[in-house]
């Protein structure tokens, strides 16, 4: 029991951190609630706790708000429910390592960057895009971190000056042990399309051009 306790421990974290990023789109959200709701009422029953009843999107119903028959029929509807979970878990086969997969995959960890400074002679505004990079799938698996900076040497949003920081969440296990990854900044020019445009009538402002990429 401990070991099946385990296992839906591990599943109720790495749902919680994908609840938490904030990243999902509305229709898995709410799919990905019901299954956190239901691995919870689940966990109950083998524990031998209280019999929680929910509606139809997961929140739970208000016996003060509630007929004593919806009551009644919510109640066996879920008892339903989580007797065939019961039945299918039983059902499987799985291997005593389950649980430890399980955890080896969960994205429970997280990568902090605080942007000092970006020393590159450019001469115009410039946006710093900043990713983490699996150079043998070539692949970038995070999402970009934009960074606005002057053409002056300073973050175009001043009050930003030493207060660039960025957290890249969701990092399991199985990402720390990746051969390398990089945190690749792609570097794009914002101005005019050619640097030795010098007459403001002739050249069109604002283009966004490939500048340069760097790498760490």
């Amino acid at each position: 029991q401990f070991q099946q306790v385990q296992s839906m421990m591990y599943d109720l974290m790495e749902w919680r951190s994908q609840l938490l990023s904030g990243t999902l789109p509305k229709d898995e959200l709410k799919e990905l609630k019901q299954k956190v709701t239901s691995k919870i009422d689940y966990g109950n029953k083998i524990l031998e706790l209280d019999l929680i009843v929910r509606d139809e999107d997961g929140n739970i119903l208000d016996p003060d708000k509630t007929s004593v028959i919806s009551l009644f029929h919510a109640h066996e509807e879920a008892t339903n429910k989580i007797t065939e979970r019961i039945k299918e878990e039983m059902s499987k086969d799985q291997p005593d390592y389950a649980s430890y997969s399980r955890m080896s995959s969960s994205p429970t960890h997280s990568l902090y960057v605080f942007v000092r400074n970006f020393v590159c002679r450019i001469g115009e505004d410039a946006e710093l895009f900043m990713s983490l990079y699996d150079p043998q799938k070539l692949t970038i698996i995070s999402e970009n971190y934009l960074v606005r900076w002057g053409s002056r040497g300073f973050p175009k949003e001043i009050d930003m000056l030493n207060n660039l920081k960025v957290v890249f969440t969701d990092l399991g296990n199985k990402d720390l042990s990746r051969d390398k990854i990089y945190l690749v900044c792609q570097i794009v020019r914002v101005g005019r399309m050619d640097l030795k445009d010098s007459n403001s009538k002739k050249y069109t402002q604002g283009l966004r051009r490939p500048f340069g990429v760097a790498g760490n």
